[in-house]
Parts: C-alpha cells; structure tokens; sequence
C-alpha cells in the first residue's frame, strides 16, 4: 500500500501545473520555433529578394568599385566603414526583424505571457556535478541528440537532392549576369528553405505532442499527494468562502425552481415569503419549498403570481414559519393549526377538499 501512495500515477492538478509555470517549467517545444523562424526567413526573403539585391548591389560596388581611390586613414575609413555597416543592416534587417517578431509570438503562443527569474536563479543544487551528468545522460538528452542528427541529416539530403537536380545549371552561371546569378541563388535557397520547412513543420507537430506528454509525466503526482494538495486548497479561507458562495447560488437556484411546485405562499407582505407545500398521500406535514426575505421575498412572490400560486399575507405566520424553518423541512408542530387554516382557505377558493 505504500508503493502504491509513493507511484506517480496521478495527472497534475491545476495549482502543481501553475506552481511550475511560475518556476518558468513549461511546456515549449523548440522545434516549433524552429519551424516557425525558418518559414518566416524563406517567406520573407521571397517577398524582399529584390529589396535584397538592390542593396547587394550597392554595397559590392560601393566596396569593390572605388577600393583603389579611398585615402587609407583614420578619419576616411571611419565614414567608409559606417556607410558599409548600414547597407549591412539594411540588407539582413527585414530577415532578422520579421523572424525576431515571429519567434517572439511563437513563443508566446506556446506559453503564454510569463516572466520569471527562477529558472537564472542561482541555486546549490543546480552546481552538484552528479545531477549535472545525470543530466548529460538522461532519456531526455538522448532524445534531444536524436532529433538533433535527425534534423542535420534530413536538411543535408533535401540541400544535396535540390543541387543535384540543378546540378547542369550551375555551368551555365558562368555566362550570365549578375542578377540573373543572384535570382538563380535565390530560386535555390527558397527551393531548400520549403522543403526544409515542410519537413521541419512534421517533426515540429511530432515534437510538441512529446514534449506535452513528457511535461505532464514529469509533472505527475502520487495518490497523498493529490490529498494533501486538496486538504490545503479547502482549508484556505478564500477557497471556504467561494465554495459557500457556490453552495448558497446553487441552492437558491434549485429553490427557485420549486416555487412552481408550491400550494401557497405566506408573506409579510415585503419582509418575508415562505413557499409551502401538502401532499397528504407523501408527507406528514406540509413542507417549505422556498423561503426567502426582502428582495427574495419578492422575487418569490413574483413567480408565484406568474404561476398562479395563491399568496396570502399572514405576518405573524410568515415571520414564524421564516425563523423556525429550514428549505426543505416540514413545518414545526406549534405551526400546524395555522398553516391548516390556510391551506383550508385555499382548498375551498380551489373548490378542493382539505385533509
């Protein structure tokens, strides 16, 4: 029974899996954002290729074209170097910030808005050389290096399968211009980023998959574990007052519901309105189905109107049955004279014979 209570067999519970979300342990898939990074490079150098090639352009003719006539000094080379480093800029700057931007959705997409330093933290355990190895020699490393030789492996026969099957045309470059080399490369490039992706975007479903699975198994909880969670999630005060609250909405819900059910409603008249019902074949005593002061006294007397239960205003009875009972309960015996004096009332308004 006690290697039964110690086996993690029991899902986490909602406070184990937000308790680790504010330690910074979720659940991220990294080949996701590879995926993702990767198909937003490949679109984005679709659409700017010839914003690329224009500043390709300038930038060679701008290194190559007066390198013979530059004066070689200090306060020559610093305006040349700057101008060269903008043109720079400018080339990769619509790759890297369209792949900075989507990297950072993906992430949020994964785990939501989350900052915390815990994972940064130092801590003793995190410098024990034994668990740092346990580590390097974990399942989870093995997996990591597998997919990591996997991925290699796939992109380096997509890159040798899209070069062999242009492998004639690249003799032909030597006879064509410059940008018609470039728009080769870029044909190429884009070539070996779709395929890449494609099959980056597979493994990335794969992985996902595995590491919520992986996640939710590191995460698992013993049997006393779950008991000793729940005994402290229901002795929080907080937690007692919400479920009171949600005990007092459901009943009140499940009373409204029975006002229908009722022979007669007894008010005072705005204080107090107490539901009542006879049955002389199932109960012994008439029973209070709904009862209910100020505003739900109203809302009491409202129904029944809409339903055409009689409402007789008896204060002194109203108050006493409001005080002296319970939802559900019979009525006290010292109440039975004069709730039978109603309910008489009410028979003979009904044409009804009373009990």
């Amino acid at each position: 029974m006690a290697d039964q209570g110690a086996e993690k067999t029991e899902q986490p519970t909602p406070k184990r899996l937000e308790d680790a979300r504010k330690k910074g342990n979720v659940s991220r898939s990294m080949e996701v954002n590879s995926a993702f990074i990767l198909l937003t490079g490949t679109l984005t150098l679709f659409f700017v290729s010839g914003y690329m090639f224009q500043q390709l352009s300038f930038l060679m003719r701008h290194v190559f074209g007066g390198l013979m006539t530059y004066e070689i000094s200090q306060s020559a080379i610093r305006p040349y170097a700057f101008s060269l480093m903008m043109t720079f800029v400018k080339l990769i700057a619509p790759i890297l910030l369209a792949i900075l931007v989507v990297g950072l959705l993906v992430n949020i997409g994964q785990v939501g808005f989350l900052f915390t330093l815990e994972p940064i933290t130092p801590k003793p355990e995190k410098l024990d050389p034994l668990k740092g190895i346990q580590k390097v020699i974990s399942i989870r490393s093995v997996v990591e290096l597998i997919k990591g030789i996997l991925k290699i492996f796939i992109i380096g026969y997509v890159i040798y399968l899209v070069i062999k099957g242009h492998y004639e045309d690249y003799f032909l470059l030597m006879d064509q211009s410059t940008g018609q080399i470039f728009s080769f490369m870029m044909k190429t490039i884009f070539q070996v980023s779709i395929w890449a992706t494609l099959i980056l975007i597979v493994l990335a479903a794969a992985d996902f998959a595995y590491q919520r699975w992986n996640y939710l198994k590191d995460l698992r909880m013993t049997k006393d574990e779950v008991k000793q969670e729940l005994k402290e999630y229901e002795g929080d005060p907080q937690v007692k007052g919400r479920i009171r609250n949600i005990q007092r909405e459901m009943a009140r819900k499940r009373m409204i519901a029975d006002i229908p059910k009722a022979d007669v409603v007894i008010t005072n008249p705005i204080h107090y309105a107490v539901a009542l019902k006879y049955d002389s074949e199932k109960m012994e005593a008439p029973r209070v189905l709904a009862k209910g002061s100020r505003k739900l006294a109203l809302k009491i007397k409202e129904i029944a109107r809409e339903r055409g239960i009689p409402v007789v205003e008896n204060p002194p009875l109203a108050r006493a049955l409001y005080k002296s009972t319970q939802i559900g309960m019979e009525i006290p015996v010292d109440l039975f004279q004069s709730v039978a004096e109603v309910l008489a009332y009410i028979y003979r308004l009904n044409g009804r014979q009373s009990a």
